[in-house]
């Protein structure tokens, strides 16, 4: 996990200095050429280069201790990034269909070459950093770095439209070609910014993770001979792949501390193979729920000092 982590800094670092870079070279052509796609997509970058610096923040304060005033640290940061990340998405493609509708009814003149130029060189910038940012970083599990990606994916396919937007304009004088490349893209950014933007909110919700099957962690729970009953149960996600899990199960008033404590163990084996690291479990017998809690475990630990 650590190592993962440090990945994905390494890789955003990498990828928000080539963004920037192209970034300025892309709105400066865009400016030039007068192309609404090759804006469309310097905007997309812009939003880019602020979404990378934005995740790179996320982690960095992700790295901060738990203390008293944070007890599980500052890694929701990560969540937040992504969820500014995908709103970003969401405004992006709003302005994009904005431009469209204006330039509809008073299409401008576009330099088809150069916007062909700098679309093919943004191209392969996008196809570069999304290579880099796919095969180093935690793009599948990790929301903060996925939404980031879908950044660069939204990008690559702006510069894929307005490639064939100036061609159509070359090649057979559609001059409509530059504004239908432009709505096209950002349909695709407005689906990629609603996805992440549910799923990161939906971990501020404090919802059960996508990677957690809660109908069979009850199986595992209440099949043990030892359980008796199962209540209170809450599965939630701090941050991307950490998952935490409390709940209360009663037994029989006879199993003595040591035999809880067995349980608790093979419990917490169990729900490690269900994608939950941090379990938080209250054991009671049937005439004491609650207020006569026989031991009451909290398995809270770093990632650093968890090991099995």
């Amino acid at each position: 996990m650590a190592h993962t982590h440090g990945a994905n800094k390494r890789i955003l670092l990498i990828s928000f200095i080539i963004i920037t870079v192209f970034m300025i070279v892309e709105v400066i052509g865009g400016l030039l050429t007068n192309s609404l796609a090759l804006l469309a997509d310097a905007g997309h970058m812009l939003s880019d280069a602020v979404s990378l610096f934005i995740a790179l923040i996320a982690f960095k304060l992700g790295e901060r201790s738990a203390n008293y005033g944070k007890t599980y640290g500052y890694k929701r940061f990560e969540i937040l990034a992504a969820v500014i990340n995908g709103a970003t998405l969401l405004a992006v493609a709003i302005f994009i269909f904005y431009e469209a509708v204006e330039r509809i009814f008073n299409p401008p003149e576009v330099a088809s070459y150069g916007m062909l130029i700098i679309a093919v060189i943004g191209l392969i910038v996008n196809i570069i950093v999304a290579y880099i940012m796919h095969r180093g970083g935690d793009t599948e599990n990790n929301l903060n770095m996925r939404a980031a990606f879908l950044h660069v994916i939204g990008d690559l396919l702006g510069s894929v439209g307005a490639i064939i937007a100036a061609l159509l304009m070359i090649f057979f004088d559609f001059t409509w070609a530059d504004t239908v490349a432009s709505v096209l893209v950002a349909v695709l950014i407005l689906i990629s910014g609603f996805r992440v933007t549910k799923a990161s909110l939906h971990v501020l919700m404090e919802g059960t993770p996508a990677n957690v099957n809660l109908e069979k962690v009850i199986e595992k729970i209440k099949t043990l001979p030892e359980v008796e009953s199962l209540h209170d149960l809450h599965v939630w996600s701090v941050t991307s792949g950490q998952n935490v899990l409390s709940c209360h199960i009663t037994v029989d008033e006879k199993m003595t501390v040591g035999e809880s404590e067995g349980l608790l163990r093979e419990l917490e084996h169990a729900l490690e193979h269900e994608n939950i690291k941090h379990v938080t479990i209250q054991v009671e017998t049937g005439s004491h729920p609650h207020e006569s809690s026989i031991l009451c475990r909290h398995n809270y630990e770093t990632e650093e000092h968890h090991h099995h």
